[in-house]
């Protein structure tokens, strides 16, 4: 599927618990103005009457009409369904609010409804980093192409997604990758998120730091503090990033375990990524023990920085050797050396989630 050849309009939404932004989307390309609406959160009917009227609003600019709606919602939710669950930032939506039905039974065309960090991994396999890496690699004479990718979004939150193929992995329940929740080694007694988020930062610089600061310092407010090297509470702020990307590293490090994958990072918190990325890689090419207190490497693959030049020289170079068939004269290429790549989003969250909702819609249609 080639979603920058296909002509077809959808109709997306950028779902967030203040504002609503509605807009369509043809060859992979954003083509009207964006609409901005208030949410409602707290007023079920008044916020299901602005999603109807937002996207009434972009049907009317479009010359053609679209084939599906498709847009990232909060969770929990019975996605493949389109019912949306208790939703802690739209207060409205409660006991199970039928939104995808409702939509199509207003508008008379599928409608898909998916997690954002699910999204925002499929824009990436599909139109982002995925597709260039292989790009790249080929341009480099590689043998290595890759298929995989674990994409996570740093933020208020810690979300995730996973794609194989070019297949979204959704799961069962419609909740795959609910990265957030999973366990810590820096901290075991707490969810990832608690130690990925900008409640982290805030609450380790805080807990630190000599003098009086507001509770909602931000993380933007943090990283100026760490850059500046007259600043008394500078180690405070730097040790906030490094305790975060510790806690980020090991997380990459379990999903990584797991997906065998590329992984891309995207969200508001990666402008940061010079001060949380060295103790993000340090703990995915670190050690862990065995009981006896051994030291093992943390993941069988080593992982590379792309995003730095002369790390993707490495990543990209031929380690194949040859070695002989048993009971024969004839030899097979091996490389005895896995890898993988962590790299930042080129995209950014928005754009990725964006081309992840088009590319979901005419998936399902075909």
């Amino acid at each position: 599927m080639n979603i920058w050849n296909d002509k077809r309009v959808v109709m997306t939404l950028d779902a967030g618990g203040t504002n609503f932004v509605f807009s369509a989307m043809k060859s992979g390309e954003e083509i009207v103005e964006p609409i901005r609406k208030p949410s409602n959160a707290d007023q079920l009917d008044l916020c299901l009457k602005t999603i109807v009227d937002g996207f009434q609003e972009v049907m009317n600019l479009l010359a053609e009409k679209p084939v599906a709606i498709s847009f990232a919602f909060p969770g929990p939710a019975d996605y493949k369904n389109g019912i949306i669950g208790d939703l802690p930032n739209l207060p409205a939506f409660r006991g199970g609010v039928a939104l995808g039905p409702m939509l199509e039974e207003k508008f008379s065309i599928p409608v898909f409804i998916n997690n954002d960090g699910d999204l925002f991994a499929y824009g990436e396999a599909l139109g982002g980093v995925l597709p260039a890496i292989n790009k790249r690699l080929e341009e480099e004479n590689s043998p290595k192409r890759y298929r995989n990718l674990i994409g996570v979004t740093l933020g208020t939150g810690f979300g995730g997604g996973l794609v194989h193929n070019n297949e979204l992995f959704i799961g069962d329940n419609s909740i795959a990758t609910e990265v957030w929740l999973t366990s810590s080694r820096v901290f075991p007694d707490r969810f990832a998120e608690e130690g990925i988020s900008t409640r982290a930062i805030q609450r380790t610089f805080l807990e630190n730091a000599k003098g009086k600061y507001s509770d909602e310092l931000m993380p933007k407010d943090v990283y100026d503090l760490a850059v500046d090297n007259s600043h008394p509470d500078q180690k405070a702020a730097l040790k906030a990033f490094e305790l975060f990307g510790t806690c980020l590293g090991d997380s990459l490090a379990n999903l990584l375990t797991i997906t065998d994958g590329i992984a891309v990072i995207g969200g508001g918190l990666t402008g940061a990524h010079d001060l949380y990325m060295p103790a993000a890689l340090k703990e995915m090419n670190g050690n862990c023990f065995t009981a006896g207190g051994e030291s093992l490497p943390r993941l069988v693959q080593k992982i590379y920085n792309i995003d730095n030049d002369e790390e993707f020289k490495e990543f990209a170079s031929d380690c194949s050797i040859d070695i002989q068939i048993p009971g024969t004269d004839k030899t097979i290429k091996y490389d005895p050396n896995p890898r993988l790549a962590v790299c930042f989003s080129k995209l950014g969250a928005s754009k990725a989630i964006a081309i992840g909702a088009y590319a979901f819609a005419l998936k399902n249609l075909q």
